[in-house]
């Protein structure tokens, strides 16, 4: 009886939430099929932890729980695993910067970007083409707003090297936003 009440509840939320546990999903790892792994990852996870849902809490809250849980580790895994990255983009043999109006600042020619799809579209490929291993820390700390030890916690990267990171990424989002949004205007 207890086993049939659990593959119910489990069907009927497989129905109502995977739809917005696929959106968030989308929205946290900007792949559709990893989103979808991702949620079917939490449907397996809840159905083996389901004793431990205690109905205290909306279902969906559980599962979207079960989904940031799994995110992190997704995160997690493809940060240990990547590549090298190269720095010579920025700076030459010495150390040098390589172009000193890295450095100057925007003219603000738009106040409300954030609202143009078409920016919103250019900033995603700007992020797509970062390497991984600084694309994730910086959606977990800019697009996620998580908190420095949170990053540090979930990629296993020292503060120091995040803010290195974060700082290196910023400097290649702008550059590739000056190419692509603000030199075409």
């Amino acid at each position: 009886m207890e086993r049939d009440k659990k593959i119910k509840d489990i069907q009927t939320w497989i129905e109502i939430y995977s739809l917005p546990l696929l959106n968030r999903a989308v929205y946290l790892v900007s792949d559709e099929q990893d989103a979808k792994d991702l949620v079917q990852d939490v449907f397996l996870a809840a159905l083996e932890s389901y004793d431990s849902f205690k109905e205290e809490s909306n279902p969906k809250t559980w599962l979207m729980a079960i989904l940031n849980n799994k995110v992190a580790d997704f995160y997690r895994k493809k940060y240990r695993t990547t590549g090298q990255i190269r720095l010579d983009y920025f700076f030459d043999e010495s150390g040098a910067w390589r172009r000193d109006d890295v450095l100057n600042g925007w003219v603000d020619k738009e106040t409300s970007l954030l609202n143009d799809d078409e920016f919103n579209g250019t900033l995603e490929n700007c992020l797509d083409s970062l390497p991984l291993k600084w694309r994730i820390p910086i959606k977990l700390y800019y697009l996620e707003e998580k908190k420095t030890d949170m990053v540090c916690q979930e990629t296993g990267i020292s503060t120091t090297n995040l803010w290195k990171i974060l700082q290196r990424g910023r400097l290649q989002l702008r550059e590739c936003l000056e190419i692509n949004w603000f030199n075409t205007l």
